[in-house]
């Protein structure tokens, strides 16, 4: 678990990270990032996070990484940046959407393969809203975050998308695909205004 005062610093770095991209000057340049490392030691540390923008409670963008393979604070930057204007679904922010968004973090543990028998072993073992599911298939794979189960509530429904996102038939689970889970410690700009 991490605190809060850092929860609230790792949305202020997502937020300056995308803002940096209009004003067209780095704000978290390596004299920023060293200061908040030695506030924060954990930002140096390897970390993995989704960032997740909504605009009006609607999806805006998602980008993250899986496995931890650079600072947490890099990480988070580069996340950042990436969903604000990388996200293939969706086009670039723009400056007038920068004021309507909320930012969300989720912080990744390291995803650890799921063995199972066949699908309703599968069904048994994966915990909805608490498992964070990752699917590959012949060079194909896809995840969707723990959140996505509020949406996909339905084991059959999840695991359809899920396969779909990867590029790959609806009922590709009875191909015996590689399923690996993993938790996030989620957070968002809206746990801390008011």
């Amino acid at each position: 678990m991490i605190s809060d005062q850092l929860k609230r610093i790792m949305l202020n770095i997502a937020r300056i990270a995308i803002k940096e991209e209009f004003m067209g000057h780095k704000e978290l340049n390596d004299d920023v990032k060293q200061r908040l490392i030695a506030m924060h030691p954990e930002l140096a540390k390897p970390g993995a996070v989704f960032v997740t923008i909504n605009e009006r409670s609607s999806l805006r963008g998602c980008i993250g990484s899986l496995v931890a393979h650079r600072p947490l604070i890099d990480d988070l930057i580069e996340n950042a940046k990436a969903a604000a204007f990388g996200d293939p679904r969706f086009p670039p922010l723009s400056p007038e959407e920068f004021d309507k968004i909320t930012i969300e973090i989720s912080l990744l543990s390291e995803p650890k393969p799921l063995e199972y028998r066949d699908i309703e072993d599968l069904r048994a073992k994966i915990r909805p809203g608490i498992d964070g599911v990752v699917l590959k298939l012949d060079g194909r794979q896809a995840t969707f975050l723990p959140q996505v189960w509020e949406e996909l509530n339905d084991f059959d429904q999840f695991f359809a998308h899920l396969c779909m996102k990867a590029g790959l038939p609806a009922n590709c689970l009875a191909y015996h695909p590689e399923i690996f889970v993993y938790q996030v410690e989620k957070f968002s700009e809206e746990d801390f205004q008011g």
